[in-house]
């Protein structure tokens, strides 16, 4: 074998295990909705917070078909609704 193939196998064997040391981004949302639809059909909201293995807010929301649907983080009801929801759990429940 030439030596310039042997050189181009060395490379591409210290690329392939470069790549093979990077973590894997393993976001819930590849898509998200723009729009929530009919808040009555809604069943459970879910905020996840960026962590290790994915580096974006994601909002997911369950209807009550059980089909689960990724909502835009950037729009501004879905931050009201964050805020809200922050509010809250920061707080707690009030009493009467």
């Amino acid at each position: 074998m030439s030596r310039i193939m042997k050189m181009f196998l060395l490379l591409a064997v210290m690329v392939c295990i470069s790549e093979a040391q990077q973590p894997a981004q393993s976001c819930m949302c590849q898509r998200v909705r723009n729009a929530i639809g009919l808040t009555s059909e809604i069943q459970d909201i879910k905020i996840n917070e960026p962590n290790p293995s994915c580096d974006r807010v994601e909002i997911v929301i369950t209807k009550h078909t059980g089909r689960h649907y990724c909502l835009n983080p950037s729009l501004k009801d879905m931050q009201k609704l964050m805020a809200r929801l922050k509010l809250l759990t920061t707080e707690g429940p009030t009493s009467p």
